[in-house]
């Protein structure tokens, strides 16, 4: 099954591919002056990058797609040749075309591979390609959005077209469908839709964000809930500074590694930066006394805000931002016990997963291992045992994982968890990172069993890792209608006219001395309006009181997403929900 499927990304990546050539083909058709760039195959489709004058439009793709469509129609054949750099650079150059003209300076080899769709267009490209463009039967241009030359925003502004392919028409529907399901479901829409948040303060600053008191409260069940879960687990609450020394930041590493993403100021003519990660400060507590081996392991952990310097052109609502709060822990272990603590942060994070309706291994969620990147401090020696700890733990598990060649941390590798959204969307949540060498750059030390000075190791992890982005992963998951446990608002009392407030209020404070998040509705508007608005903001539970409720003490209930449920008495219904919030059902 795990062949079928590599074959068939193969398969589909080739097609991609494919198709974005053809539409680089239709461009230059159409705007001949247009120059072009690179255009890969990605995740769930293709894109490729053009330097032209005027912006593209609407209407333009739907030129583009009909071009294509003619393309595709002769079916031309995708051929691979080769050139020296020197033929190809005067061939390119030739049709002015710059940016392939300093593509191929940078390739070190003396040949360099073009591919021709059949006699009419030629692309510097290593391949693969299907056979022909007749193959492309199901595709799709889907929007068009600003990039930078190389990724390098001081660098020449292009139009990027992205376009999805699918090898059947069939698939290629099925899509779109998630797309337009997923467009409803955006956390940027239903956030100020549902007086969550917004982050569009632009006296404020981008990438930064304002929690609503129906958001605040979806965030404070959250970090409610974390907290309990941790003291469970035997993990102690820290907190620490926001700013920290420039010094602390040059013997951690992050000056050196990771300087482009931290923001840093003077005091009194000293370097300071606000804090991008937690282990420095988590670090510094443990080190302010002497610690034995029979205290260990140690489990700091915080919920820390901390701050990265993000590109303007990356932010994206919560789930890219440049403040943010990390549920961060850091364990401060011996060697023999890696294995054991990896094991218990992955079981710790199962639960958290379930509870938040992430059930099942291989479904809802998948693990990954990524590995020594090319800029990493410590030695390789280190980087092995630490690699081997991990993957240990996982076999040791019986998980299925996959290798992320790396794409590790600087100072260590890492477990990721990835969770598959009711859209088949992966997000990255939880991380563990298994580091040897900030406790050599720190000192990081303990008395054995005999005495004697021995280093430690740390293991870093987080389970949900952005709060915010994990907010907004929730938001495009449930669409806004949050399991009942989450919900900020978990009923609202709706009394028919205001003779009735009275009992609204004895129903209320029965609910909230039950831990119930109630709020009555007394406006001035119309029974069906405010039922009407209710089931819009996706409160789960409507509470309808009039006459005939008060005399029996009784409520009508409305569920969202199921209608009318019929009258309950208060006890009654508290004790359902009570029941549903344990035992935390969706």
């Amino acid at each position: 099954m795990k062949n079928e499927t590599m074959e068939y990304k193969t398969d589909l990546d080739k097609l991609r591919h494919s198709c974005s050539h053809v539409m680089a083909q239709a461009v230059k058709e159409l705007w001949p002056d247009t120059q072009i760039t690179i255009g890969p195959a990605i995740e769930d489709g293709f894109y490729y990058d053009f330097d032209k004058k005027k912006p593209f439009t609407d209407e333009d793709l739907k030129r583009i797609e009909e071009r294509m469509c003619q393309i595709i129609k002769r079916k031309p054949s995708f051929k691979q040749g080769f050139m020296s750099k020197e033929e190809a650079l005067k061939f390119f150059a030739g049709r002015h075309e710059d940016y392939k003209v300093e593509l191929i300076h940078d390739i070190p080899d003396e040949k360099v591979s073009i591919y021709k769709t059949g006699e009419e267009f030629a692309d510097l490209c290593k391949g693969p390609h299907v056979d022909n463009a007749g193959e492309i039967t199901a595709f799709k241009l889907l929007s068009v959005a600003g990039s930078y030359w190389r990724g390098d925003e001081r660098k020449a502004r292009l139009q990027r077209i992205y376009g999805t392919c699918f090898l059947s028409q069939k698939d290629l529907e099925d899509y779109l469908k998630r797309l337009e399901e997923a467009e409803k479901r955006d956390h940027r829409k239903l956030g100020p839709q549902l007086d969550l948040f917004d982050f569009y303060h632009e006296t404020a600053g981008a990438g930064l964000v304002f929690y609503h008191p129906a958001g605040a409260m979806l965030r404070k069940t959250i970090e409610d809930y974390l907290r309990e879960q941790h003291l469970k687990h035997e993990y102690q609450m820290v907190i620490t500074p926001h700013i920290l020394k420039g010094k602390l930041w040059e013997i951690s590493g992050h000056a050196e590694h990771y300087k482009q993403n931290m923001y840093y100021f003077d005091v009194d003519e000293e370097p300071f930066a606000v804090k991008p990660m937690n282990c420095p400060g988590h670090i510094l507590i443990y080190k302010s006394k002497l610690r034995s081996y029979n205290e260990l392991p140690i489990r700091y952990f915080e919920l820390g805000s901390v701050y990265r310097r993000e590109k303007a052109g990356v932010l994206h609502g919560l789930l890219r931002v440049r403040g943010f709060t990390q549920d961060d822990a850091h364990i401060f272990c011996r060697e023999d016990q890696i294995e054991s603590e990896v094991c218990q942060v992955i079981m710790f994070a199962l639960e958290i997963m379930k509870d938040f309706g992430f059930k099942v291994v291989g479904k809802d969620i998948r693990f990954e291992l990524s590995t020594r990147p090319d800029d990493y401090i410590g030695s390789p020696e280190q980087w092995g045992m630490a690699t081997h700890a991990l993957e240990s733990s996982l076999q040791h598990m019986k998980l299925p994982y996959e290798i992320n060649e790396g794409d590790g941390a600087f100072y260590g590798p890492k477990i990721d968890v990835k969770l598959k959204d009711a859209l088949g969307r992966e997000w990255q949540c939880a991380t563990i990172q298994c580091d040897f060498a900030l406790p050599q750059r720190f000192g990081l030390n303990y008395i054995n069993n005999q005495g004697k000075e021995e280093r430690l190791i740390m293991v870093h992890r987080a389970i949900l890792g952005s709060i915010e982005r994990f907010i907004g992963m929730l938001v495009e998951h449930y669409g806004g209608a949050f399991p009942v446990w989450l919900a900020p608002t978990q009923a609202v009392i709706i009394p028919i006219r205001d003779e009735h407030r009275a009992y609204a209020d004895r129903v209320k404070d029965d609910l909230q001395k039950g831990g119930l998040r109630v709020i009555i509705d007394q406006r001035n508007e119309s029974l069906n309006k405010r039922i009407r608005e209710g089931t819009i903001r996706k409160v789960p539970y409507l509470l309808i009181v009039g006459d005939k409720e008060a005399q029996a003490n009784t409520i009508a209930v409305r569920r969202y997403g199921k209608g009318d449920q019929g009258a309950l008495e208060v006890q009654t219904f508290l004790r359902n929900v009570q029941e549903e919030v344990c035992l935390k059902e969706s």
